[in-house]
């Protein structure tokens, strides 16, 4: 099995992704990940949308997983077989807030339950924090607990980053910005 990362957006594939996909016989992905890599899918390929995760690891050998972003983040890397990078959405937003990479530290609440500690834990060494979100993220109430212990930070919400309508809303701890479903939210000394 080969899982490849789509990237973000649309134009943010590698190319060692597209000629993966373009070689491929079947592709599994969401429908998302296919209609990113419609252009490089061959058309005796067989693509199927991903209906049940659990069972992604027992696809045969030869098949492709599509995986928006980069797989090692949040992605669907914990698959057995190779992994071709993607363009992250963490790669994207530090590039566009022109920020490094190595002052940010990423935790995914996306499908998952949210850790005040750990992101209180992170904020205190002057780091930021790159949350990876979904609807039922609370994020006004991670920012007053945050306020509450003397953790005042800028917060940033990006939302289709990759696509025309990307939209970058600041605030901050105090008056945190509105981060709608699937976000992208940036916590810290920014």
């Amino acid at each position: 099995m080969i899982i490849v990362g789509v990237g973000i957006g649309p134009g943010m594939m590698t190319q060692e992704a597209g000629e993966a996909i373009g070689r491929a016989r079947l592709i599994y992905g969401s429908k998302r990940s296919i209609d990113l890599a419609r252009e490089y899918i061959g058309p005796e390929c067989i693509v199927r949308e991903i209906g049940d995760y659990k069972g992604l690891s027992s696809l045969p050998e030869g098949a492709v997983v599509l995986s928006t972003g980069d797989p090692m983040l949040s992605g669907l890397g914990y698959l057995p077989g190779r992994v071709i990078p993607g363009i992250s959405s963490l790669q994207v937003a530090c590039a566009r807030l022109k920020i490094s990479e190595l002052n940010v530290v990423p935790i995914t609440v996306h499908g998952r339950r949210m850790d005040p500690e750990a992101i209180a834990s992170v904020l205190s060494r002057d780091k930021s924090v790159f949350l990876l979100t979904d609807d039922s993220t609370d994020l006004e109430g991670l920012c007053r607990l945050l306020e509450g212990r003397g953790l005042a930070r800028s917060v940033l919400a990006l939302t289709d980053l990759g696509y025309p309508q990307e939209r970058i809303d600041r605030g901050s701890t105090a008056s945190p910005p509105r981060a709608p479903g699937l976000s992208c939210v940036l916590i810290g000394p920014l």
